[in-house]
């Protein structure tokens, strides 16, 4: 609507116009962007149009000898570019042609940001009449929300959260306190960050998109419901599962006080068992979860969430038979929505994976990815889902002695994950070190190493280098080097890891010995090496006497 009011201020003629207007006359470029947005808007009309719509429209305004790719432009010329732009990216999307989305809606941001309020180059200094009618900031968050559609949709997800959080800041200046508008863009944001598995980032956003609803619309609007509800989410995400109960408790009373019903409450009282399950009230869940299968009809999809919210239930009571029959019968349902929904299908099947890979049913498991993996490769806006999935699949394969099968889904899911997740989260320093495990198990301890020293880089920027996951990745690569035969590098790094579980007291005292032992192991492998001419080679310092009578034996040994 701000971009159509734009482009009507934009067309505004000064001059009675002609009855026909040249072909390369702006007012008609202007027509051609009002026109398209009012189809798009309209949601009925063939994306194809639009696109011609706008490319006619940005022949003619780039055609202009004062176009806004001159050094001359006023800033209306390069509003109407920007807006031109931003329709022709808005048809790419919906045409599924992504890349050259990206292309337009970047080039569309190029031209808005120095337009900005707070940009030295405001059009109100510029003396531009054109521009004083209406304020840009509109159409760079028009700009902004798209690009974040178009980098969802390639798997680039964590730049799509910095185009979000653009999009944030915008409507925070141009919206006043207190808007319904700006309580709904806080949860957004809290739910793009919580997709990401960012509990952190998404709980004070979510806390503040309810303290605006509850000031603005009161403790039991609808609105007040849904931010409880994603909160309890972003807690048990965070593993808070008492306060994830208790918002999802609140947010069901709320729903229910205005008669709320269907699937949104369902999917409210499935969260809520899965929640008791998490808290080791599993007796309750499946009450709940009874309930709940009695309001739906045999062969829906909430069914199927139903009985894989069962399965985990019986699954955390060691109840393997129970588990497989209530997984086979989600199975059957599931199998039915492939192509009415195969991206919430896809979705369950990997949930499903992970318990038949707690009943130790592992072939099923890596079968039903696999059928996960095909289905999200067949959908442009599940990319960041498939290196999750690859990487699932890559780890399962190693662990049942799959190696040679294992290697190329683990190359494949580090690069579709920095893609979707940049290089320094820390699922990619995960999968590094599994890719750095199967390259051992098939003798290759240099790439191995290679491996181990990235997953440590990025751990130590993701969890901190005393994490324990760290550590170990640092003993990987220890134990890398220390197969190729590289003693001082191998010591070097043990040297680290016995360094880190020292510093994690009395709680690691098992791991500390443990990496005591394999250290003075490295040492006695480097000090037989060396030739008696090599033997003054400078190795590592020694360790601090505080080795266990025990660890000092095996060494001596």
């Amino acid at each position: 609507m701000a971009l159509r009011r734009a482009a009507s201020l934009l067309l505004r003629p000064r001059l009675r116009a002609p009855s026909v207007m040249p072909p390369s006359d702006k007012r008609l470029a202007l027509a051609c962007i009002k026109l398209g947005q009012h189809l798009e808007a309209s949601g009925a009309a063939d994306p194809s149009r639009v696109l011609a719509l706008a490319l006619r429209s940005l022949g003619i305004l780039e055609a202009t000898p004062n176009s806004a790719t001159s050094t001359t432009a006023s800033h209306s010329d390069a509003v109407s570019l920007a807006m031109a732009l931003h329709l022709a990216g808005s048809a790419s999307f919906d045409l599924s042609r992504f890349h050259d989305a990206l292309s337009f809606l970047t080039r569309s941001l190029r031209l808005v940001s120095p337009l900005l309020p707070s940009s030295s180059s405001a059009a109100a200094a510029s003396g531009d009449d054109d521009a004083q009618g209406f304020d840009v900031r509109p159409v760079a968050h028009a700009v902004r929300l798209q690009l974040a559609n178009v980098k969802t949709a390639l798997g680039r997800r964590e730049e799509a959260l910095a185009d979000m959080r653009a999009c944030l800041d915008l409507k925070e200046s141009i919206l006043p306190p207190g808007s319904r508008e700006l309580g709904a863009a806080y949860r957004d944001l809290a739910e793009a960050y919580s997709t990401v598995l960012d509990f952190k980032e998404a709980l004070p956003l979510c806390e503040k998109a309810l303290e605006l609803h509850q000031s603005t619309l009161g403790k039991n609007s609808v609105e007040v419901a849904h931010d409880r509800r994603l909160l309890g989410v972003i807690y048990t995400g965070l593993e808070q599962h008492e306060q994830a109960l208790q918002q999802n408790e609140m947010s069901q009373k709320v729903m229910k006080s205005w008669g709320v019903a269907g699937d949104e409450l369902l999917h409210a009282e499935i969260d809520a068992a899965n929640i008791k399950i998490a808290l080791g009230k599993c007796d309750e869940a499946v009450t709940v979860l009874r309930n709940v299968s009695k309001q739906v009809e045999k062969d829906s999809e909430i069914r199927a969430l139903v009985f894989i919210s069962m399965a985990k239930a019986l699954a955390n009571q060691e109840k393997a038979g129970d588990t497989k029959r209530c997984l086979e019968i989600a199975c059957d349902i599931l199998e039915k929505k492939e192509l009415a929904a195969p991206d919430k299908v896809a979705e369950a099947y990997v949930e499903v994976s992970s318990l038949y890979e707690m009943v130790n049913e592992f072939d099923k498991a890596i079968s039903l990815l696999k059928r996960s993996l095909g289905m999200l490769e067949r959908i442009p806006q599940a990319q960041h889902m498939e290196g999750n999935v690859a990487a699932r699949i890559g780890w399962l394969l190693l662990l049942t002695g799959k190696v040679s099968e294992a290697v190329p889904y683990l190359e494949d899911a580090v690069e579709r994950m920095k893609d979707s997740f940049g290089p320094k989260h820390y699922g990619v320093g995960y999968v590094y070190n599994n890719l750095g495990a199967a390259y051992m198990e098939i003798g290759r301890p240099q790439s191995a190493a290679q491996m181990f020293a990235l997953a440590k880089e990025v751990m130590d920027v993701s969890l901190g280098p005393h994490h324990s996951d760290t550590i170990e990745a640092c003993q990987s690569l220890a134990n890398a080097y220390n197969a190729m035969g590289s003693y001082a590098l191998a010591m070097e790094f043990q040297k680290r890891v016995v360094d880190s579980w020292r510093n994690h007291g009395p709680s690691a005292r098992d791991e500390l010995k443990e990496a005591i032992r394999l250290y003075e192991q490295i040492k006695i492998k480097a000090l037989s090496c060396l030739s008696p001419e090599n033997s003054a080679i400078a190795l590592p310092e020694p360790l601090e006497k505080e080795v266990d009578s025990d660890s000092t034996r095996v060494a001596q040994q």
